[in-house]
Order: C-alpha cells, then structure tokens, then sequence
C-alpha cells in the first residue's frame, strides 16, 4: 500500500473513531469506491436539504457519508462496473465471521424499512457499503462496534438493468 494511501486511510479511521496500528491497517482494506456523478448529486442534496432536521446520529452517519462520497471516484452512470454497490442496488452482505447472509437494497432515507430489508443511505451499514463491490471486506463502525462486512453477490444493480434515473 502505498504511503499517501494509508496516510489517507489511518486518518479516515480516526476520523470513524477507529484505532488502528501499523499493522492493522496494513491488513484492512483500503478498496477504491466508485459512485455515479447522478448518485453524487442526489446524496449531497438529500443531505444539505435534510440536515436541520437530522438526529444526533443521523448528523455522524451523514458526516461520515459525505467522507465516503468525498474519497469515492465519480463516474458515470454507464461506466459504473455491474458488482458495484449503487443506490437502489439490491445485494446479499454477510459479516466475516458468521455464514449466513443477508439480502438488503440501499435506498434513501424516505423507502428505508427494516423489515423489507431496504437499508438507508444515512444508516452505518447503507453509508458502509455504497461504492463498494462483490468481493469487498468493509471495515465499519456500527453500534455493536467494528464489524467486518462482505458483499457476496450482486442481485440488481439499476445501471446495469439500464435503469439509470430510478
């Protein structure tokens, strides 16, 4: 890895709230994110206009969302690869250490529903595995601490079915 890339990395977790050693994030993954210029733009919106009325842990999950949109490389909509997480995606996750695995969609905060297993942009988790691809181990902090999250399989992308303004 090199040293400007985990310059980057050691002070993203520390601005997660993460400690980290030489030699963990020697073994963490620093994976490149993408994300489309037309997510990017409705992200930034929902959360300028949205703002004022976040809770406490909404502004955190925000502010650590605007770092992910921050480091992410923009693309466009046509050229974001087909296993990348993308809003409105739908994908199976699992933590590392357990063998079952969860299907979830990441949406916007209005469509979230646990119970459908819609995840929100603005939850750790939703924040988490945005740009992320089919393969990825995500370090992420969420209230039970740090987890370790895989993205196993990629069962809708909306640009890859050429839905491109969903």
């Amino acid at each position: 890895m090199n040293k400007m890339r985990l310059r980057r990395y050691e002070y993203f977790c520390h601005c997660r709230g993460e400690k980290t050693s030489a030699s963990e994030v020697n073994t963490m993954n620093t994976n490149e994110i993408m994300i489309t210029g037309f997510d990017y733009g409705r992200i930034m919106s929902m959360i300028d206009q949205m703002r004022d009325a976040f809770s406490k842990e909404q502004k955190e999950n925000a502010e650590r969302l605007v770092m992910e949109l921050k480091r992410a490389r923009k693309v466009d909509s046509s050229a974001i690869p087909r296993d990348c997480v993308t809003m409105n995606s739908i994908f199976e996750i699992k933590e590392v250490d357990e063998s079952d695995t969860r299907t979830l969609a990441l949406v916007f905060p209005e469509k979230a529903n646990i119970e459908e297993n819609r995840v929100s942009i603005l939850s750790p988790v939703g924040t988490a595995v945005l740009g992320y691809r089919v393969g990825n181990v995500i370090h992420w902090k969420v209230p039970a601490g740090i987890k370790k999250f895989i993205i196993t399989r990629m069962l809708y992308q909306p640009e890859a079915a050429g839905d491109y303004h969903l």
